[in-house]
This record gives C-alpha cells, sequence and structure tokens, in this order.
C-alpha cells in the first residue's frame, strides 16, 4: 500500500477567511469525537510521562539537579508508565469502536469529558507528590482510580444496553476494566498507607489482568480483521477457544512469579508453561500473517508488535531459569517486563493509534515514512532497554540512551497526531 498525501480539506487557492478559521487547530474538534479526546489526553500524559522520566534518568547521571524523593523512583516510574496513558487511550478506543460493536448509536465526547479531566489532574497532583509529599500522591492516583471508576461505568451501560448476539469481547473489556479499578483503588491506598508492597502488587495485577486482557480482546477481535481486509489471501481466523487460551496464560503470570520464587517445583512449572506459552504466541503472529503483513507498513507495525509478547514470554521463562540455575543470582525478569510493556504494549499502541487517527481523521489508511519511522526508533528503544536490562550489564547510561530515543518517539508521536484531533478531518467530513 503506497502512502499518498494527505487530500486537502480546503479546495480553493484562495480560501477565505471562514476557511483558514476552520482548519486552524481548536479546543472545540476534541469534542467532535471519542477518539480524538481520549487520544489527545493519552497523547499528553504519553509525553509528560516519557519527558519526565529521561529528566529522572539524567539528574540520576549527574546531567541535571538532584530531584527531592517522597516515593521511591521506581515506584513512581512503575505506576505512571503502568496506569498514565494507556487507559487514556483506552476510552478512545472504547467509545469509538465499542458502540460499533455492540450495535449502538455513537457516543457523545463530551461524556467523557469530566473522568479524563479528574484523571489528568490526578496525574499532575501525583507528579508533585511523588517529588513533595506521598500523602499528595496518593490523593492524585485516587482521582485517577475515580476517573477510571466512571469511564467503566458508561462501558458498562453500553455493554447492558447492548441487544446484540455477541458481545464477548465487550465483556471481556468490561471484566478487565473493573479489575481495573480495583487496581488503581488499591494502589492509591498502598500509598497513603505507606505500603509500597501494596501498590506494587496492585500495578501487577492491573498489568496483567486489566492492560494485558484489554489489549487480548482488542487484537483477537481486530488482527485478523485487518488482515484479511488488507490482504484477502489470508482468513479472518479467531476462534474463541484461543481469546480463553490467551487469557488464561496472562491471568496466571501474577501467580506463577511467587510460587516460581517460593520451591523448585513452581520455578521448573513456571519455565515450561511460559516457554509454550512464547512459543504459542509466535506461532500465532505466523499463523496471523506475520511474513505476509510486512507488504503493508501499517499492518506489519501491528503484527511485528504483537511477536513482543512471544518474546517477552519466552524471556520470562529463560529469567526464571536463569535465576534457578544461578542459585538466584541473576535475574533477566527487567528484560521480560520491558519486552511486554515497551515492545508489546508500546508497539501496538503505537500501530492501533496511528490506524485509528488516520482512517477517522480522513486520511490515508498507511503509515508514512514518519510513521514507520518512529515504528522503528521505538523498536530501537526496545532493544537497548532490554540490553541495560541484564543483571550483568545493567547500565545506567544505556537505560538513559532507551529512555532518550523513548522521549523522542513518544513526543514526535504526540505533537504529530495530537495536531489532527484539534482540526476537522482532511476530507472534509463531519468529525
Amino acid at each position: 500500500m503506497r502512502f499518498t498525501p494527505n487530500q486537502s480539506l480546503i479546495a480553493s487557492p484562495h480560501p477565505s477567511p471562514l476557511e483558514r478559521q476552520r482548519s486552524r487547530w481548536q479546543w472545540s474538534w476534541l469534542l467532535a469525537s471519542p477518539h480524538r479526546l481520549g487520544f489527545f489526553a493519552g497523547a499528553v500524559m504519553l509525553s509528560v510521562s516519557a519527558v519526565w522520566w529521561l529528566l529522572v534518568l539524567a539528574a540520576r547521571l549527574g546531567h541535571g539537579p538532584a530531584l527531592p524523593w517522597a516515593l521511591s523512583p521506581s515506584l513512581a516510574h512503575a505506576l505512571l508508565m503502568g496506569f498514565g496513558f494507556m487507559p487514556l487511550f483506552f476510552t478512545g478506543f472504547l467509545f469509538t469502536a465499542g458502540p460499533k460493536w455492540l450495535g449502538l448509536p455513537p457516543v457523545a465526547a463530551r461524556r467523557m469529558l469530566s473522568p479524563l479531566l479528574a484523571s489528568l489532574s490526578g496525574w499532575a497532583v501525583f507528579l508533585m507528590g511523588v517529588h513533595t509529599l506521598a500523602p499528595l500522591a496518593a490523593i492524585g492516583l485516587g482521582a485517577v482510580a475515580w476517573g477510571w471508576t466512571e469511564f467503566t461505568w458508561q462501558f458498562a451501560g453500553l455493554v447492558r444496553a447492548s441487544r446484540v448476539p455477541d458481545r464477548a469481547h465487550a465483556k471481556v473489556v468490561l471484566g478487565a476494566s473493573i479489575i481495573g479499578v480495583a487496581s488503581l483503588w488499591a494502589a492509591a491506598a498502598g500509598l497513603a498507607m505507606d505500603e509500597p508492597g501494596w501498590s506494587l502488587a496492585a500495578l501487577g495485577v492491573g498489568l496483567w489482568w486489566f492492560i494485558a486482557p484489554v489489549y487480548a480482546a482488542v487484537l483477537h477481535r481486530m488482527i485478523p480483521f485487518f488482515t484479511a481486509a488488507a490482504l484477502p489471501v489470508l482468513d479472518a481466523w479467531r476462534p474463541m477457544w484461543l481469546l480463553w487460551v490467551w487469557l488464561a496464560v496472562l491471568g496466571a503470570q501474577p501467580l506463577l512469579g511467587p510460587w516460581a520464587r517460593a520451591s523448585d517445583l513452581g520455578t521448573a512449572f513456571a519455565v515450561g508453561f511460559n516457554l509454550c506459552a512464547g512459543a504459542g504466541a509466535l506461532w500465532l503472529a505466523v499463523r496471523w500473517g506475520l511474513v505476509q503483513s510486512l507488504k503493508v507498513r501499517l499492518l506489519a507495525m501491528l503484527h511485528l508488535g504483537f511477536v513482543w509478547l512471544g518474546v517477552a514470554l519466552v524471556l520470562q521463562a529463560l529469567s526464571q531459569a536463569l535465576w534457578w540455575v544461578s542459585d538466584r543470582s541473576l535475574d533477566l525478569s527487567l528484560a521480560a517486563l520491558h519486552a511486554l510493556t515497551l515492545g508489546f504494549l508500546g508497539s501496538i499502541l503505537l500501530a492501533m493509534a496511528t490506524r485509528v487517527s488516520c482512517g477517522h481523521g480522513g486520511r490515508t489508511l498507511a503509515a508514512d515514512n514518519i510513521a514507520w519511522g518512529l515504528f522503528w526508533g521505538l523498536q530501537a528503544a526496545v532493544v537497548l532497554r532490554l540490553i541495560g536490562a541484564t543483571h550483568w550489564n545493567g547500565s545506567t547510561e544505556l537505560v538513559g540512551v532507551a529512555a532518550f530515543v523513548w522521549e523522542v518517539v513518544a513526543v514526535s508521536w504526540s505533537l504529530r497526531y495530537g495536531r489532527w484531533y484539534g482540526r476537522p478531518r482532511a476530507d472534509g467530513r463531519p468529525g
């Protein structure tokens, strides 16, 4: 699929003042559709989190003033990266695609405004608290939890109102979102009670039982559909048993980790389980058309991002095996974690958000050179972070380089696509 220039919104070579005014970026356009509002908020948080973490690492390396800390930097980083921007992108997608899945009329973006502002304000308060007072961070995270609670309640209303026979994917998303509500409130409570272990446990549950299952439901429904539409020689293969197996693999992870640390039997089981799960994910990537998708950039971004799930599970198995045979002295768990979060979740987010932004922005449904370059910049950041995460080569400088590349990708993507959300569709159709 070749990229062609965007169709101009202005047909006349001498646009009138009214036409020029309409083509300018305006806040009101964010309310034209849910994806505009949700994605814009997600892009803001994506950029803020990337810039903040780069500043933290720069200070740690002596390239900036030392920062005061009321919370552990690693805990603050984990909470912000885990819960910060991805749920906001979820809202933009789910309130755009969700009504179509459920056979309901479109949702007005204005309904999302109050919980979205609560989430953004909460994260601002959280970051202030991270560097000043831990209770302030707890209050901020509580506001974020309230925002996600309201989003989940609204999505539950859509699922209840639907009468279509197939609501399985929407119900999986709803169930995962409810777990996300509990995880966010538990993490906020952990900060309030000065129990960081509680917050970390809530984050782990949120990652495997909230964030990852939402991805699973969306990808199970959309990757085969997108692939068969772009490459008719392939079938849209997505049996429901595959989704249930996928969810079981994800759901087992918070339980396998502690068991593997507690006994040799648990370690052996976890290694075998994750090796099989990783191999299965890599096989699924090929079955869904990985090789064929490389002909179409936008599709290739989705498929290559999915490969990181298999890599993350294999790395998880290798980490548990290495920890076992090295008498608990070597650990690759950070590499496995970042293969999942930065590699799988980050790549899929970039691919899906780019696709939705193009399709609903009246632009060519293709990855141009900018989108393609940003995607490969992200892949470079993942590889650098994985190398930096090895126990024997845990280089802060290399982690800093990875954070810099990630910050460039995040901010560049946000600036480019964020401009689209505040402007009319490029094809002149309604928002």
